[in-house]
């Protein structure tokens, strides 16, 4: 299926920011599961959460595990304008290689573009402890704020749709120890 071209709707998974602020007209979002690959904080951000000088750490989907996320079909007369969006939004250090996978949503399995952590990358952090990623998310701050902030909308959407990542939850509160102590 090309990417940027078709008469069909079309479908994009989100597991980060595109779950609470997708940004793009849609016609329907649902509960989604991508199998395979998992959230991480495994991206350093030089744009969005920090800078070259001062990098935060952003999220992407490592190899491995499942990540809970959501669905969006956009439809085929909007599929052009979305995808230049999500290339501009998504990749201003190609970081990520778009992809299309099968999410799973309750109406069965559908093609979605993901983007996917691409691990060659010299902003790939791979795996981090959780006391690495607090140090790097603390007092980042880039183009789309701070760290901190996109780590507590993480945890705060994440529980609205029903998920309770506790990884996360514990890892905003050694954040905000950090940043509190700062």
């Amino acid at each position: 299926m090309a990417l940027a071209g078709g008469g069909e709707d079309r479908w994009v998974f989100g597991y980060g920011s595109l779950m609470w602020r997708p940004g793009f007209p849609f016609i329907d979002r649902r509960p989604a599961v991508l199998h395979g690959r998992r959230r991480a904080f495994c991206i350093y951000s030089v744009h969005h959460r920090g800078t070259y000088e001062r990098p935060g750490l952003v999220l992407g989907l490592a190899p491995g595990g499942a990540a809970r996320g959501v669905a969006y079909r956009v439809a085929a007369s909007e599929w052009a304008a979305v995808y230049a969006y999500l290339r501009e939004r998504e990749q201003p250090t190609e970081t990520y290689f778009e992809t299309w996978r099968e999410v799973k949503i309750d109406a069965g399995r559908v093609p979605a573009l993901v983007f996917l952590s691409d691990t060659k990358h010299s902003q790939w952090a791979g795996a981090l402890t959780l006391e690495q990623q607090a140090a790097l998310i603390a007092g980042a701050k880039g183009l789309s704020g701070r760290n901190i902030d996109y780590l507590r909308d993480l945890v705060l959407h994440l529980r609205e749709d029903g998920v309770r990542d506790h990884a996360m939850e514990t890892l905003l509160k050694m954040v905000e120890a950090i940043e509190g102590a700062a």
